[in-house]
């Protein structure tokens, strides 16, 4: 049993994580600025607080934890991300997050820490290529990431790369691809496509329409949540390999086919209406040659099997 700290616990990735964690018998410190909307953190210990507040950070790593999960960022979807409106709260409170954890961590001893970086960090111009979406790890450079976020995520990588090889902590380094499912934030502004599309199906009377960013032709992988801690957890247990590394699926779908299998999923005649709107990237898939090779991780269920337990979920928040 290891005593960890979880930031961003109230996430939908770090409480999925908090619950993760306990299962395998872990103590687990859990931290941010509030708690989990859908369910009860299942951490030992819970502790409120802004970690860009270094007063905070201290008293909340005060101990050489095992391990800290960094999982805490300002991010949303596309709506969020990508319009360019955010991109200077996005960019600064991500900065003093990740300055403060990873100092601290250093200066209190803690041996080993997870930073989830993004599969934004690829660059724009493979991306608009509906042809080259799918990304290894070494195509991050020469670097041109199409948002501030993917800037940030990317120099974040480099910042927990730099204190491993100066200070000396083990920094382990993961790029998701859009990670779904139960207990994900479905309205509000926030919410990932997977979550946004479920709902506006959900919510559409029969025989209407529901309305699409783009022509629906973008295309991305996306990645159940129980799969994304599988990887997690192989990537933290692993020896002398750091990262980083893609984790995500390689089954690539289109936004027009993930809005058709929702449909499906209800029952209802429904019509797609393209409509002006944030879109992100054109094309991006993970590429999983390297986690399979050194981990041996790969998902073990379909995107299809996934997206069902999320539409299900929805629907039931929905009543």
């Amino acid at each position: 049993m290891g005593k960890i700290l979880v930031c961003g616990a109230a996430g939908f990735v770090g409480n999925h994580l908090v619950k993760f964690l306990k299962s395998k018998g872990n103590q687990v410190t859990a931290s941010d600025i509030r708690k989990p909307f859908f369910s009860e953190s299942q951490a030992d210990d819970f502790k409120i607080g802004d970690l860009r507040d270094i007063t905070f950070v201290k008293e909340l790593i005060n101990e050489p934890f095992d391990e800290v999960y960094q999982m805490a960022a300002d991010m949303g979807g596309a709506g969020y991300m990508f319009t360019g409106e955010k991109d200077a709260d996005i960019v600064y409170n991500a900065s003093l997050i990740n300055l403060n954890v990873l100092k601290r961590s250093v200066d209190e001893g803690v041996k080993k820490i997870f930073y989830p970086s993004s599969a934004c960090i690829y660059p724009e111009t493979n991306s608009l290529n509906p042809d080259s979406g799918n990304f290894k790890e070494s195509d991050a450079y020469p670097a041109n990431p199409g948002s501030e976020y993917g800037w940030e995520k990317l120099f974040s990588e480099r910042l927990y790369g730099s204190f491993m090889r100066n200070y000396g902590i083990t920094a382990k380094i993961a790029r998701f691809h859009t990670i779904f499912g139960p207990e994900t934030a479905y309205d509000g502004g926030k919410e990932k496509a997977p979550a946004a599309l479920a709902r506006k199906v959900l919510q559409a009377e029969n025989y209407s329409e529901v309305e699409v960013w783009g022509d629906g032709k973008q295309t991305r992988s996306f990645l159940y949540i129980d799969e994304c801690l599988e990887g997690i957890q192989r990537l933290m247990e692993s020896g002398d390999f750091h990262g980083p590394v893609n984790i995500g699926s390689e089954e690539e779908i289109s936004i027009n086919e993930l809005v058709q299998t929702y449909i499906e999923f209800s029952g209802k005649s429904l019509k797609l209406k393209h409509i002006e709107g944030p879109q992100g990237t054109r094309s991006r898939n993970s590429d999983n040659t390297l986690i399979l090779n050194e981990l041996g991780w790969k998902p073990s269920g379909t995107t299809r099997d996934g997206l069902r337990k999320l539409f299900d979920w929805i629907n039931t928040q929905l009543q």
